[in-house]
């Protein structure tokens, strides 16, 4: 299946390439085609644009202060155990002595077993709580960032100019010096400079519409910007398949005539997906 057939595709390729849902051989196989398709490359451009400035932050979690008192309170318990016994006094016969020390031995032995299953009980539940608390704080902060990203992110689309008609505009030797795009529910063209090309102070450029049959109709002429809007009419737009842009001298000149000076940069106007 050739995609460049399905503008559709097209524009769904370009809108995973741009947010980073393509990825593996898909992206590699879109990066390509888009070498050779003026088309593709502009429409990832355009989405690039419009997915500009998301970003997301992860925050870290740091153990509960609790467990570690806990732990230290453990350690200490034993520390004083271990002094009591080295303070016990040893007058009693050696036989009951031995046997008194094997009966402590095994009931401080039992009850260490027993305080310590305790607290590996109470450590296991306090932790599993602590942690599961933890989990639905961070996950209710996820879920807060999220609604915020995606009420950001529909704000900026909504703030994107609707894009129906794109043109890059090229030299003589197909270097790109411009992009064009059209948004039909401003009535507005927006053109985007991406060469170094500046023209003189005594001369302006003017960009014109080339019909399929007729002469050419000047859309005015451009200002030394980088990026530059003008009003223009749909129907004007639709019906040209290509725009120019010709040197002339300080000014333009009246749209009826045509260029009167040479025409440095042309490019076919493509229609994106509805």
């Amino acid at each position: 299946m050739n995609i460049l057939e399905r503008p559709d595709l097209m524009d769904r390729l370009a809108a995973g390439y741009a947010l980073g849902t393509l990825r593996g051989g898909a992206r590699r196989r879109f990066e390509t085609l888009a070498r050779s398709s003026p088309r593709l490359r502009v429409m990832a451009q355009v989405w690039q644009e419009r997915f500009m400035s998301i970003t997301e932050v992860q925050q870290s979690l740091a153990p509960d202060p609790n467990v570690w008192k806990k732990i230290e309170n453990l350690v200490a318990a034993d520390a004083a155990a271990a002094s009591r016994r080295r303070a016990a006094p040893d007058s009693l016969p050696a036989g009951l002595l031995g046997r008194a020390r094997n009966w402590w031995r095994a009931g401080a032995l039992a009850a260490v077993a027993a305080s310590l299953a305790a607290v590996v009980v109470t450590l296991n539940v306090n932790e599993r709580l602590q942690g599961s608390q933890a989990q639905l704080a961070q996950l209710q902060n996820q879920q807060r960032e999220l609604a915020a990203r995606n009420a950001q992110l529909v704000a900026q689309l909504q703030a994107q100019p609707d894009v129906r008609y794109v043109s890059v505009l090229h030299d003589d030797k197909a270097t790109p010096t411009m992009l064009v795009t059209f948004d039909p529910k401003r009535q507005t063209l927006t053109l985007k400079r991406v060469g170094e090309y500046r023209e003189a102070s005594d001369k302006s450029l003017q960009l014109w519409a080339m019909p399929a049959s007729g002469a050419p109709r000047s859309l005015g002429v451009l200002a030394q910007q980088p990026v530059l809007r003008m009003a223009a009419a749909e129907q004007v737009v639709g019906q040209s398949p290509a725009f120019a842009v010709s040197l002339e001298p300080k000014g333009g000149v009246p749209g009826e005539g045509g260029p009167t000076g040479p025409v440095l940069w042309k490019g076919a106007v493509l229609q994106t997906a509805l």
